[in-house]
């Protein structure tokens, strides 16, 4: 099968679309969750003129004008009468009618995910740090201890997901519109009992739904434990009975380790390493009977929830900190990175999730959680008791000297990649939506502009850019990539610190470049975008010698257009909801914002191996150029 050359999987919340998106939606009663998809239309497959002359059109910034002219050759050539355009295209359409609901489905989920080799739990994984509690503040505490703030805000928010499984397993969450048109509902079949499973080559994606599981994944201190949350008849767990289990979930897991100095290796580890590795691991351990029980014990679990404490309590404070800790565990440690959902709880009460992003974008689950959050505040409703409530059990391991090399590897390896990752957050208080509005501008335009000049005035040249348009208004649609550098975006970089052009050229050049963006965003949203066409075309690739003629593909600028200095995604709203994700290339950045009303938030993200790149130095110039923006609106307002 053809590997998409050159593409990275899309890391955290940059694949996920917008959170904000998914709060605004309306939420108006339907019989039932998924009683819209049946109406829902398919994915459309555009016309291969169209996304040609998309194509070009987003190269024209990043190019000389030889090399354009190499390019529009190569795409002239490729969707030609005689090109392999046009046979690639057919297959496509025929992959559509064989497909049950979309063409792209399966493609994205294989090239995208499934066939990355490469450590997921910050290549892919996304990670955020969730609002604190409203009755619980954040405090210190000791070292290598659980705080009861710690457990009480992890039973909270395990009941509050429980309520979520059990409310899409009854088909009674409200489905979600925009503008009054019914949104696809089929990610949240995904978001429980859901694990990704490492295997050779191409990993495998496993869940059940209705999710059936009646046990949750703890981990604390690296030790994975099986905490039952229903009891007899299928009741569910009272909030008492939840933190008293996750109670003794900690004990067991001491005592244990009081028992053995010498521990086994940590299983879990090899979830944060190279998936091949993983693979082999797997299948040495499944050769034993009780490991093969361990194994089904993680993959069927509903979520995860990792008590962290291997904290210094100096950091309870540091946002910055416990991003990092959410987004890799301190090097990998104390996660089952391959969970659809896990929630992170800190030792200080600080929450985060840590989420597998194969089955389900940050739209939904992020909606999932801020539904979560709300009603996380306020006087406690619980439920009686269950009966025939079972004991936690330490998922228990043998674990041979091959396995024990796989372990280390991954332990390596995780640590190698979480010390190379740095991710700085930033914020412009009393700069938000509202003012932004007020221009008539969209606001994520407006950003997206800005982040180009900022790109532009900190490296000196553009910068190829992806951000994630959503695609749920199609049936099980997932994201499309919105090309947000473009000519007019460079236009406006090269102009706004050019003290020959008048001020009102450098305005009408924003207006324009706000303009390219909004026309873009819409047509990648409609399902006319470029990358999700190509990407199917390229699966329609049968031997090396299509390969060879497929003369868009072999054009350098395809690769070179694909290599996201800027890798963006938007979270809005974020008061409660804080991202970061890691670079897709070695030389770029990942952005994170948010654009509240009154409040702009964002994150930036670096490798540090990085020569070329500096985070700091590029958030104070994106603070600096959206400073000098709002001045110059500011300047030619009406009075």
């Amino acid at each position: 099968m053809l590997r998409y050359l050159a593409f990275r999987p899309v890391p955290a919340a940059r694949a996920g679309a917008r959170v904000g998106a998914a709060r605004r939606h309306s939420t108006e009663s339907r019989a039932s969750t998924f009683g819209n998809q049946e109406r829902l239309p398919r994915l459309p497959i555009p016309t291969l003129e169209a996304t040609a002359a998309r194509y070009l059109k987003s190269l024209r910034p990043l190019l000389s004008g030889a090399e354009y002219a190499q390019s529009e050759r190569a795409v002239a050539s490729f969707i030609g009468s005689d090109g392999l355009g046009p046979v690639l295209q057919q297959r496509l359409h025929e992959a559509d009618k064989q497909a049950a609901a979309s063409w792209l489905e399966d493609i994205w989920l294989n090239k995208a995910y499934l066939e990355w080799r490469e450590p997921n739990f910050i290549n892919a994984n996304w990670a955020a740090l969730l609002a604190d509690s409203a009755d619980a503040p954040v405090a210190a505490a000791p070292r290598g201890q659980t705080s009861g703030a710690q457990l009480a805000r992890a039973a909270r928010m395990t009941a509050l997901l429980l309520d979520a499984s059990d409310a899409i397993n009854a088909q009674a969450l409200a489905a979600d519109t925009q503008r009054g048109a019914a949104l696809c509902m089929n990610q949240f079949k995904w978001q429980f009992g859901t694990t990704r499973i490492a295997r050779a080559q191409r990993d495998e994606l496993v869940h059940q739904w209705p999710a059936t599981a009646r046990h949750i994944l703890v981990m604390y201190r690296d030790c994975a434990v099986k905490v039952p949350v229903y009891g007899g008849g299928g009741r569910r767990a009272s909030l008492a009975q939840l933190a008293a289990q996750l109670d003794l979930a900690v004990r067991r897991v001491d005592e244990l380790l009081a028992q053995e100095p010498a521990p086994a290796p940590p299983v879990a580890r090899l979830t944060a390493g190279n998936r091949d590795n993983w693979a082999q691991a797997r299948e040495l351990l499944a050769q034993d009977a009780a490991n093969r029980e361990a194994l089904a014990t993680a993959d069927t679990a509903l979520f995860g929830v990792c008590l962290d404490v291997d904290l210094d309590p100096r950091d309870a404070h540091d946002a910055e900190r416990s991003l990092a800790e959410f987004t890799h565990g301190g090097g990998g440690a104390n996660r089952w990175f391959d969970k659809a959902v896990q929630l992170v709880v800190l030792n200080s009460g600080r929450l985060g999730v840590n989420c597998e992003h194969t089955p389900a974008d940050a739209l939904t689950t992020g909606s999932m959680l801020m539904a979560a959050l709300a009603q996380e505040a306020g006087p406690v409703k619980d439920r009686a008791p269950c009966a025939d409530l079972a004991e936690p059990a330490p998922v228990r391991w043998t674990v041979g000297p091959a396995v024990a090399r796989h372990i280390e590897h991954a332990r390596a390896e995780a640590r190698a990649l979480a010390a190379n990752l740095r991710i700085l957050l930033g914020r412009m208080p009393a700069y938000g939506a509202q003012w932004i509005k007020a221009l008539g501008v969209s606001p994520d335009a407006y950003f997206q502009v800005a982040l180009q000049a900022a790109y532009f005035r900190h490296h000196g040249r553009p910068a190829p850019t992806y951000e994630t348009a959503s695609l749920r208004r199609f049936l099980h649609g997932r994201t499309e990539t919105i090309r947000s550098c473009s000519e007019e975006s460079l236009a406006f970089s090269r102009a706004f610190d050019d003290r020959g052009v008048a001020a009102g050229a450098k305005l009408r050049s924003f207006q324009r470049a706000v303009a390219a963006h909004v026309d873009y965003s819409r047509a990648a949203a409609a399902g006319q975008g470029v990358d999700r066409h190509l990407l199917g075309l390229r699966a329609q690739i049968r031997t090396p010698d299509e390969a060879a003629r497929a003369a868009l593909f072999q054009d350098p600028a395809y690769a070179r257009s694909m290599s996201f200095a800027l890798s963006t995604s938007n979270v809005t709203p974020g008061d409660k909801f804080r991202g970061g994700f890691a670079p897709v290339v070695a030389d770029g950045y990942g952005v994170n914002y948010a654009l509240d009303a009154h409040d702009l938030k964002f994150s930036v993200s670096e490798w540090r191996a990085a020569p070329d790149t500096d985070a700091a130095a590029f958030r104070e110039t994106i603070c600096q150029t959206l400073r000098d923006i709002r001045a110059a609106a500011e300047q030619a307002m009406p009075r």
